[in-house]
């Protein structure tokens, strides 16, 4: 079983290659983090367990789409997934050195128990790394995510559970800016039409369905318009940097 909507974005759809490697991004930055026992929240399809698994002594992945579990389970028999719905976790204190969750925490509607979860099944020491969009740099409303923040809003929530909170930032070189230049160009004309500002006043779940449709219109718009640039991007073309208000994701480096 594979999901192939526009939130989650397909590793074999071209029109979603920006998308899929900015996410693929954040498991080669964890390549430097990782150690010990790895815990995944929200492994969704399973798009950086091949980069984690060397480094880790044990991973554990857990995800709330039971198929996508079992799928993943058969295809890493060494790792150990399982079906949960978070928070909270449903593991012992103090069980994993590294725990990781990205473009996760905007999904959920509890942030601080979610991250004092993942504080208490830290070992002292740990480390958690956490990446989530900046809501700065958000192009239109996302339905599917219960908020966004700041680099200011995260790192003071992230203080009250973690002794140390390092906020980094995740953005991209002059082709990727180039394309979400031209992202945000065309978002603009789609949306012109809501003079209304339907978008921000409605609720979330009647706008589910035409924000997958537009979305998936608007990455084949600009994949016709510009296949070679959409086509090219890779994750070397994103980049760590220490002004995370200026880029395109929050990237959250947290001690226990």
């Amino acid at each position: 079983m594979a999901v192939y909507t526009t939130e989650i974005a397909s590793a074999e759809l071209t029109s979603d290659n920006p998308v899929h490697q900015r996410l693929l991004k954040a498991y080669y930055i964890a390549q430097d983090y990782v150690q010990g026992d790895v815990l995944e929240v929200g492994c969704g399809e399973g798009r950086g367990v091949d980069l984690l698994l060397p480094r880790a002594k044990s991973y554990t992945g857990i995800d709330k789409i039971g198929p996508v579990i079992e799928r993943l389970q058969q295809q890493h028999p060494q790792a150990a997934f399982r079906q949960m719905m978070i928070p909270p976790l449903a593991f012992p204190d103090a069980s994993f050195d590294t725990v990781v969750s990205f473009q996760v925490i905007e999904h959920i509607k509890d942030d601080k128990l979610f991250l004092a979860e993942i504080a208490r099944v830290l070992r002292p020491g740990g480390t958690a790394l956490l990446t989530t969009p900046n809501i700065k740099m958000s192009l239109t409303r996302n339905p599917w995510h219960i908020r966004e923040y700041t680099a200011g809003q995260l790192t003071t929530l992230c203080q009250q559970y973690f002794s140390k909170v390092e906020m980094l930032g995740i953005t991209g070189n002059d082709k990727v800016m180039t394309y979400y230049e031209e992202n945000k160009a065309s978002v603009k004309r789609l949306t012109r039409f809501d003079i209304f500002d339907l978008q921000h006043r409605l609720p979330a779940f009647m706008l589910k369905i035409p924000y997958e449709i537009m979305n998936r219109l608007n990455r084949n718009k600009l994949q016709a318009a510009d296949n070679e640039l959409v086509a090219s991007i890779r994750h070397e073309d994103y980049l760590v940097v220490d002004t995370p208000d200026t880029s395109l994701d929050l990237l959250a480096v947290l001690t226990r």
